[in-house]
């Protein structure tokens, strides 16, 4: 499919036409592509507004949570006028105002192992901005199973972490999953939450923007993929540093006799968090 562009067109996207490595062709596939994001919190609020802005044509937005006041301090996508709604309703408000090109289709509910696999594989890509670690497992499991690329983001306090996963069957084979990093979840209460241990605000716009970058870097596959390694941010340092990571063949899911099959693992009653 050709996409004929409108003259508004060509002026909202024209910064991105004049890029070699994107040009009209380049706007023609963000604007038929697809991508889920996974929390319309901390994380999820600059990654939804630049993925929009960019002119991904179609962007799913999951979340159960309502906007609190405490949540404005670092979730830009919502305003003091959207406490008390949705979140993906509010997000959905913002983003159709950045661009109304965008199709944004919201999923108010949980992402569960019921759910998850069947939701991926609707997309291109998936990015992930839970805070919590069992919804992180969850979508590394499923985009795996699904072959679709996740783009992984995670913050507290004043660092985060940034990294690409698509080992998959036709994506890279050397890299590795989530869990070839993180085996399994850590015992509940050993790490804080951002509720508990604090974050700041600006942070969340610095790892989210990253986030976003690498989304659209696999929808046009341009650049350097971020699989295969883990890019680590501290904020007080200013200091941004990325480690090589492989796939681990003794990796349950991934590796070479893997013990996961399936998304049964996982507890039907795990919620998505998202940075409250």
């Amino acid at each position: 499919m050709t996409i004929d562009f409108t003259e508004q067109q060509i002026q909202r996207y024209a910064r991105h036409i004049l890029l070699p490595q994107v040009g009209g062709l380049g706007q023609e596939k963000l604007l038929e592509s697809k991508v889920l994001v996974v929390g319309a919190g901390g994380l999820g609020s600059p990654v939804l507004m630049y993925l929009a802005a960019a002119g991904i044509g179609t962007i799913g937005v999951i979340d159960n949570d309502q906007v609190e006041l405490s949540n404005l301090q670092r979730q830009i996508v919502h305003t003091t006028a959207s406490i008390g709604m949705s979140k993906v309703e509010s997000a959905a408000q913002m983003l159709r105002a950045i661009n109304p090109d965008v199709n944004v289709i919201t999923y108010n509910e949980r992402l569960g192992p019921d759910n998850a696999l069947e939701l991926i594989r609707g997309y291109d890509v998936v990015t992930d901005g839970s805070d919590n670690f069992a919804t992180r497992f969850l979508v590394n499991d499923a985009a795996y199973f699904a072959k679709r690329p996740l783009v992984s983001g995670a913050i507290l306090r004043f660092d985060g972490q940034v990294a690409t996963f698509k080992n998959f069957p036709g994506g890279d084979a050397d890299g590795p999953c989530y869990r070839c990093i993180f085996r399994e979840p850590p015992p509940e209460g050993q790490i804080p939450s951002c509720s508990e241990a604090g974050v700041l605000g600006v942070l969340c716009g610095t790892v989210g923007s990253l986030q976003a970058t690498e989304v659209i870097k696999e929808v046009l596959g341009i650049g350097d993929s971020m699989s295969g390694a883990l890019l680590i941010y501290e904020a007080l340092a200013t200091e941004f540093r990325r480690i090589k990571v492989k796939r681990d063949p003794g990796c349950p899911l991934c590796g070479d006799t893997p013990s996961i099959v399936d998304l049964s693992i996982h507890d039907p009653k795990a919620k998505i968090g998202c940075h409250k």
